[in-house]
């Protein structure tokens, strides 16, 4: 590229950010909305996070009992556990499907008999494990009824002068070899990185389909293209404008991420928020910043009108879903194919960065090639849309 075009570049460049900086509320909403939301999330997820933990980890636990009679040393050693059996409404099963309660249990009739003949007694979880708030709950009732099983198995053999090691033929270790990073990251593994993702795709959105569809609308793009500058020129000026904008958001993003982790609480708050971990998130988007910005490019080009190019954002904003999606349901471990595939590539590089993982160099570079390579083909094939002559033709 010559200094000509440098400087074609750099004008069109100047004017599309002059234009959107006149629109001040527009320009305040492409450049804190990211570091307004995210902080929000932050901390209101630790809150609700920790608030859960809080009221059902460490209250005492009511729980409806169908049978309290049958087994009162159970109920006694459940309230030990901070457990305590209540009476059960009538209609138990209605209860719960009304979620008016978490988890209840149901003791056989022949608890007393079975227990006095060393028998295994009947006790009954009942819960609906559709539903999230019931999880809690259900862990502590089935882990407080393990250690009374437990407890009564090695009284049983202890009273016939057996030692209840016999019947442990395994004593089971383990040995988590997860770093101290991963585990601090794994609360946000799964949200963080779409967010980041998204935010970095359609970071500058509204002025690239503005500077194209909205002036091809506005009828002001023939002016510009009857020009003898350069059509790349061009291109590159008004995708300049846009990446500029999209990282000064990004930058924004991560330093309101850094702040809103550091008062946030629990999790969040101990996540590694180094300017070293901030700048690695920030290369790891660029490539996703360009590639979102060229495809806008082209998309808005192809459009005749602002509505018509703002109508691909319902689909453009589904694509950074995929991979959250698909590694929630379908956990795969990482392969060198994965860091070439847009989306895939940027939800794994951010999940090394997150667990405090080191990334070779032979993966960076796989990495920014493939993602600044796909920019490129969406730049050329941006270019080549701006050489057709009806693009500056209104409906």
């Amino acid at each position: 590229m010559g200094l000509g075009a440098l400087a074609t570049m750099w004008a069109v460049m100047r004017k599309e950010l002059r234009d959107i900086s006149r629109d001040r509320r527009t320009l305040a909403l492409a450049l804190l909305l990211g570091p307004l939301l995210y902080p929000l999330l932050m901390i209101g997820m630790g809150a609700l996070g920790e608030n859960r933990a809080r009221t059902q980890l460490d209250k005492v636990l009511e729980v409806p009992t169908v049978g309290m009679q049958y087994a009162p040393n159970l109920v006694a050693f459940l309230a030990t556990q901070g457990i305590r059996a209540v009476e059960a409404p009538k209609d138990l099963d209605a209860a719960i499907l009304r979620q008016d309660v978490d988890v209840a249990l149901r003791i056989d009739p022949a608890f007393g008999a079975n227990w006095r003949a060393g028998q295994p007694a009947l006790v009954e979880i009942v819960q609906d494990t559709t539903r999230r708030d019931s999880e809690i709950p259900a862990a502590r009732v089935r882990a407080a009824l393990g250690g009374y099983g437990d407890q009564v198995g090695a009284l049983r053999l202890l009273a016939r002068g057996i030692d209840p090691s016999v019947t442990r033929a395994l004593n089971v270790g383990s040995r988590d070899l997860a770093t101290e990073e991963a585990k601090r990251g794994v609360v946000l593994s799964l949200i963080m990185p779409y967010l980041l993702i998204l935010m970095s795709f359609v970071g500058g959105a509204y002025l690239i389909m503005d500077a194209t569809a909205g002036e091809r609308e506005r009828q002001s793009l023939e002016p510009l293209l009857v020009t003898p500058a350069r059509r790349g020129a061009i291109v590159s000026g008004k995708i300049a404008a846009a990446c500029a904008l999209g990282l000064l958001s990004l930058v924004l993003t991560l330093l309101a991420f850094k702040l809103s982790a550091q008062f946030s609480i629990g999790a969040a708050k101990m996540l590694d928020v180094s300017f070293a971990s901030m700048g690695r998130m920030l290369l790891v988007l660029l490539p996703m910043l360009f590639i979102g910005t060229t495809l806008l490019t082209y998309l808005s080009a192809m459009a005749k009108s602002m509505k018509e190019a703002q109508s691909h954002m319902t689909w453009l904003l589904l694509l950074p879903m995929i991979p959250s999606f698909a590694l929630m349901v379908n956990p795969v471990k990482n392969q060198a194919w994965q860091f070439a595939v847009p989306f895939l590539a940027q939800n794994q590089m951010l999940l090394k960065v997150i667990r405090g993982e080191v990334i070779d160099l032979e993966v960076w570079g796989l990495y920014l090639a493939a993602g600044f390579g796909v920019a490129a083909l969406l730049w050329f094939a941006a270019v080549r849309r701006y050489h057709q002559e009806r693009l500056a033709i209104s409906g």
